[in-house]
């Protein structure tokens, strides 16, 4: 170990001295101890040489001479393993020292574990006696414990079944006692006494049936007097109700929500409520319209409608207004209730009409409940007294007056606000059934005058106005008309049937009054007929066509206009034939052909002998120069110089093709003549007796 210490430190000798010692380089050994100390110093450094440091060991012991601080000297090298051998044994006597301490401890310990085996045992012992001793007294105690568990069970359910089945005195006085408000506690015991109706069906199920039946029948009694509580509460509320009030309001839409599960108590509610609400809108419809109210203590600063309505259009208009108003003001109102509550409402109504199925009217869909409708229902039924007083005071002024104009106003002003109750409450109202009716009375009574009125305009027909110009029955007439489309086009009818609804007022407010212009022109000569019908057919136009809904009816006026304007163009063809002479000519003329024969005996005919023909090419041209003038003084009354220059203009247009075809037949005869004669260049005889041209006349009468 020594020398393993010290081989670190060793320099290795050189090769050329290790071969010089080895045996191989002595060429010559001595004979005795020669071979023997070259040998074991060989082992010494081969095992020197062999040594690997990376041995664990080796690196060991080492570190342990570092740590002990050994100077590596030569004395400590020879004293090391004795050093090593010393500090060993010291250590091996330490130890056998420790453990004979040990070893007392160990003996001591084994003394105390068999004197604790000793007690243990000994205590076994008085355990056992004293189990079987007490044994039966541990059985009574456990039985004692499970019927203390047991009863402390039906203690628990005893408590629990006393606070959800058992109402308390004060929870009962709260629900049944009219001396105790309806507020939140309540419709918090009401909804808790409602919650243990519902679950006696739990306590129905159990074998013993009596405890749910007692309970169910109180409970039903306690429901039946809380609904009865509230029902007179409602109707005290309904007494003194203000809509505007929200507060309220919230407080009855709660009782009604509640109510609905009573549809009986519910719908007695709302037929007290009508008749309240009645009682209130009638009185304030009358004070609206007088002034003064059946309460003498109320004092009223409004302005009642029949002193200040000046005529009784507005006065109609200002009723109806005030009926609209209160219908919104009332709709509103109540909209909260059967539109926001709706739902609740519903759910209520389903629930009791469950509980109470003989409350159902017959055909009523179950589960089913429109809030719209009834809304509309009790609206249309608060405003029974006000519809009543306004149907007599709207009748009144229908039949008191016998004013064409203002019944078909009246009418049309019904029409508008039917239209618009319409929207807001539907088709099926009380309100529009009142409204159609006042519509049928104001348009009969307007049917009536008018019919009356034409009658005596009738009686008074004479003879036309000299100048022929509208006469004035006519011209009250669509004055009178003018105010009716004006009525009409205010309305709300659609734009798409206003023509064929307004047809009828045309058919009563003008046709009447055009037939008789038509029987005054009978009277008249002619032109003088034509042209006062088309004076009175363009004042009508004139008038119609203020309106776009008149469409149709003066296309049909245009159509007769055709006509009459179609007969003063023959007359006024007429004229120009006979007062230009050409009137023979063309009537001989129309029942010839262009065939020889009949162009031979042209000339044979009266009108074209040499001086007959003279006569009229003279009489044509003293005709020609004013020709235009003479014609158009024909129609100087028409109320349309257009009109009148174009009828003029259409009747010249025509006397100049009868012209040119006369002309024609002339040139056909000279041209035979010449060709009989065999003579070509002779003058056409006929030619030069009636020398004007065709395009001599167009120029003279363009």
């Amino acid at each position: 170990m020594a020398g393993s210490y010290f081989q670190e430190k060793v320099v290795p000798p050189a090769s050329d001295q290790i071969d010089a010692l080895s045996p191989a380089s002595t060429p010559t050994s001595p004979s005795l101890g020669s071979g023997t100390r070259p040998n074991a110093l060989s082992n010494k450094l081969t095992s020197v040489l062999s040594t690997s440091f990376a041995d664990l060991d080796i690196r060991d012991a080492l570190e342990t001479l570092d740590a002990k601080g050994t100077e590596n000297t030569q004395e400590t090298r020879r004293q090391l393993r004795l050093d090593v051998q010393k500090e060993v044994i010291e250590c091996n006597g330490d130890v056998i020292k420790e453990f004979g301490g040990v070893a007392k401890q160990l003996k001591r310990i084994g003394s105390m574990i068999a004197n604790l085996n000793r007690s243990c045992e000994d205590m076994r012992k008085h355990i056992s006696a004293s189990h079987v001793e007490i044994a039966p007294v541990l059985e009574e105690a456990s039985l004692l414990v499970t019927q203390k568990q047991q009863v402390e069970t039906k203690q628990q359910v005893l408590t629990a079944f006393n606070a959800h089945f058992i109402i308390s005195d004060a929870e009962l006085t709260t629900l049944t006692s009219s001396a105790e408000p309806v507020d939140d506690r309540f419709f918090k015991v009401l909804g808790r006494v409602k919650k243990v109706h519902k679950d006696c069906q739990v306590l129905l199920g159990t074998e013993n049936q009596r405890l749910g039946l007692e309970i169910m029948d109180q409970s039903s009694r306690n429901l039946n007097g809380a609904f009865q509580k509230l029902y007179r509460w409602t109707q005290r509320e309904f007494k003194g109700l203000n809509l505007e009030n929200p507060q309220l309001s919230s407080s009855i839409r709660r009782a009604l929500r509640v109510l609905a599960e009573r549809p009986s108590l519910f719908q007695s509610c709302l037929d007290f409520f009508a008749e309240a609400r009645e009682h209130t809108l009638s009185d304030a419809f009358y004070t609206a319209l007088t002034g003064s109210s059946l309460d003498l203590d109320q004092h009223l600063s409004t302005k009642p409608i029949e002193l200040f309505a000046h005529d009784s259009l507005r006065y109609v208009g200002d009723m109806l207004a005030w009926t609209h108003s209160a219908t919104v003001s009332e709709r509103e109102a109540l909209e909260i209730l059967f539109v926001s509550e709706g739902d609740e409402i519903a759910k209520g109504i389903n629930a009791g009409l469950n509980s109470e199925p003989w409350s159902r009217d017959d055909g009523e869909e179950s589960g089913v409940f429109d809030g719209e409708r009834a809304l509309n229902q009790l609206v249309n039924r608060d405003l029974t007294g006000v519809v009543r007083v306004l149907r007599q005071r709207i009748d009144q002024v229908i039949q008191g007056h016998e004013e064409s104009v203002l019944a078909y106003k009246i009418a049309n002003l019904i029409n508008f606000y039917r239209v618009t109750f319409t929207k807001l409450l539907g088709e099926d109202s009380g309100v529009l059934d009142t409204l159609n009716t006042l519509e049928e009375s104001a348009m009969r009574q307007f049917r009536a005058t008018m019919r009356d009125h034409i009658t005596v305009i009738q009686a008074e027909l004479a003879l036309a106005p000299s100048d022929l110009r509208v006469p004035e029955f006519l011209d009250e007439a669509l004055e009178q008309l003018k105010a009716l489309m004006k009525s009409f086009d205010s309305s709300l009818t659609p734009v798409s049937s206003r023509g064929t609804d307004f047809q009828p007022i045309i058919t009563e407010a003008l046709d009447p009054f055009l037939a008789g212009c038509e029987n005054l022109a009978k009277n008249l000569e002619e032109p003088r007929n034509c042209i006062f019908v088309l004076n009175c057919l363009l004042a009508s136009k004139k008038t119609l066509l203020s309106f776009p809904f008149t469409g149709e009816r003066v296309s049909e006026i245009e159509d007769t206009m055709e006509e009459h304007a179609a007969k003063l163009i023959d007359y006024q063809h007429g004229f120009f034939l006979h007062a230009s002479g050409l009137h023979p000519l063309v009537a001989s003329l129309a029942s010839l052909d262009d065939s020889e024969e009949d162009l031979s005996i042209i000339p044979s005919l009266g009108p074209f002998q040499p001086k007959a023909l003279t006569e009229t090419s003279q009489m044509l041209d003293d005709f020609l120069p004013s020709a235009l003038m003479d014609a158009t003084e024909h129609l100087k009354q028409l109320l349309s110089s257009k009109m009148a220059q174009d009828i003029t203009e259409e009747a010249a247009g025509r006397f100049c093709e009868d012209f040119e075809f006369v002309e024609s037949k002339i040139l056909a005869v000279d041209d035979l003549q010449a060709r009989e004669e065999g003579n070509e260049q002779a003058n056409p005889e006929l030619r030069a007796l009636f020398p004007r041209t065709g395009g001599e006349i167009r120029v003279l009468l363009s």
